[in-house]
């Protein structure tokens, strides 16, 4: 099994007698992609704010690399990009990549290299000379994440990279995380999208009131989840398909998307006895497919109620 690149034990943090995390543990494996997922105020933010040590935990501690001396430290081996971007305003871009560069050690003619090189793979050469308030909010996000990578660290942690992304920015990004950890790199991601998450990760862990809910590779959750699950598309309006779907002899949850559905049946159920009652029915079908559970039902099965209330948290 690979050496571990981050080792969480036991971590608890407290802010006004507020438990944020709570005695979390996790590894994270080198090498691969890592997701840490949870609904908003599960504490994936504080969580990684231990891990960067930007917070010190009340109890428990984190190990980066096998060594308990702290990211900062180690930080020329540490990219990471902040879900509170902070970039300086008033610095032209190509500088403030060069500075950058220049705090993780790099010469400041090498960070010139990598920082047009990153410029140009990232589409913002042509905004090299500009200020950064020049940029919007998606381009400024895409020269914060050059800035993360810019010294190639064997970790790289990100905090909610693709919020506020529109999709082709968003997989330009999402393509230089994967050839990363094809490169064999690091990296750690948080997210509450679960469809990024079950693209990209190799393991995961769901967190939710700051403490582990869900932990292990993607397959290994999906088998431990267990169930038999469908995944249904209707041709036109579902109507005759609602007493159906309401049995819960037959069908234990929904996970309703209006013109599909992912169900998962009840004990003992068999998805062909569903089958030909919605065809017996007649309702109209496109798809009608036995499926692994996605990350999106587990998600909502285990932490649903979490998500719900989760504007009262505190946690981030």
């Amino acid at each position: 099994m690979p050496a571990a690149s981050v080792r969480v034990e036991s971590v608890t943090k407290r802010f006004s007698g507020h438990t944020a995390v709570n005695h979390l543990s996790m590894e994270v494996a080198e090498g691969g992609i890592f997701g840490l997922l949870g609904p908003n105020g599960a504490g994936k933010s504080t969580t990684i704010r231990l891990i960067m040590g930007i917070l010190e935990p009340d109890e428990g501690k984190v190990v980066l690399f096998g060594s308990d001396q702290g990211s900062r430290k180690l930080s020329q081996r540490i990219g990471y990009l902040p879900e509170e971007r902070g970039l300086y305003k008033k610095m032209k871009v190509l500088d403030h990549l060069i500075f950058l560069g220049e705090t993780k050690g790099i010469g400041r003619a090498d960070a010139r290299t990598r920082a047009r090189a990153w410029l140009e793979r990232l589409g913002v050469s042509a905004w090299a000379l500009k200020k950064v308030e020049d940029l919007s909010k998606g381009m400024q996000q895409k020269v914060q994440f050059a800035g993360a990578l810019l010294h190639e660290p064997d970790l790289l942690i990100l905090d909610e990279p693709f919020s506020g992304l529109d999709p082709v920015n968003a997989q330009v990004m999402k393509d230089i995380v994967v050839d990363i950890a094809r490169a064999g790199r690091t990296v750690l991601f948080s997210t509450h999208v679960m469809e990024q998450a079950e693209r990209m990760c190799d393991r995961i862990a769901i967190i939710a009131r700051g403490e582990t809910v869900v932990s292990g590779t993607v397959a290994q959750v999906k088998e431990d989840f267990g169930g038999r699950h469908v995944a249904l598309s209707f041709s036109h309006d579902k109507a005759r398909a609602e007493a159906i779907l309401a049995d819960r002899s037959l069908i234990a949850h929904v996970d309703d998307y209006g013109a599909t559905a992912e169900l998962q049946m009840a004990d003992g159920a068999d998805p062909e006895k569903l089958l030909a009652a919605l065809v017996g029915e007649g309702v109209g079908l496109r798809r009608f497919e036995v499926v692994e559970p996605s990350l999106h039902a587990i998600f909502i099965a285990k932490v649903g109620a979490d998500a719900a209330v989760a504007h009262a948290g505190v946690a981030a």
